[in-house]
């Protein structure tokens, strides 16, 4: 994938069987979100916004209908290749941290780097680290942080390898007000100064 990536949905469904019956998380959704552009997804809790972002980040195949990404068919991929593209092109924030307990923070973030064997890793994750406001804790393990804390890690290492397209779903849920707006600025930054395409839920 070069140059800013696009995303276009056509008619994509999901479904799931429950034992309760049939869900339809996501019912013939067509969308398209421009190269280097953002967009903010809202709705009620349940709508199926967080399916739908999975939809786009190839953590799940749909249903029906068809998902694109900076020209690959990623609905149509294979998970071996759906999981490559996610490491090499997606930055990836969720509402649950997903730290991983036994790294420190630096390390947590820095391991997106380690995959791809980038040599300027730990400088470039100190300096993100700080523009978070975690200068100081670059060498906490997570449950030495607060929520509010590891969340701003999270999204630290979702944005460290400049990815394509950045998905977060509900990013600042766990953080006050101030914070939030420096987390808001950050997501923006990267997608203007990369040219990544941003989707916020």
């Amino acid at each position: 994938m070069t140059g800013p990536a696009g995303i276009r949905l056509d008619a994509v469904s999901k479904r799931y069987t429950t034992p309760a019956g049939p869900v339809r998380a996501v019912d013939g959704i067509t969308l398209e979100v421009e190269p280097g552009s953002s967009i903010a997804i809202t709705g009620p809790s349940g709508c199926g916004k967080s399916t739908l972002l999975g939809l786009i980040g190839g953590l799940e195949a749909p249903t029906g209908g068809r998902v694109f990404v900076g020209g690959w068919e990623i609905s149509s991929l294979p998970e071996r290749q759906r999981a490559r593209l996610r490491r090499d092109e997606f930055g990836l924030v969720f509402q649950s941290d997903n730290l991983l307990p036994f790294l420190t923070a630096v390390e947590n973030v820095g391991l997106q780097l380690a995959l791809n064997a980038s040599a300027d890793g730990y400088r470039r994750c100190a300096e993100i680290l700080g523009e978070l406001g975690l200068g100081q804790d670059g060498d906490k393990l997570p449950d030495q942080l607060s929520g509010g804390q590891r969340q701003r890690v999270a999204v630290a290492r979702a944005l460290i390898h400049r990815p394509r397209v950045i998905l977060a779903d509900e990013p600042t849920g766990a953080l006050d007000t101030g914070t939030s707006a420096t987390v808001v600025d950050l997501l923006l930054a990267a997608q203007r100064d990369s040219g990544a395409t941003l989707v916020v839920v």
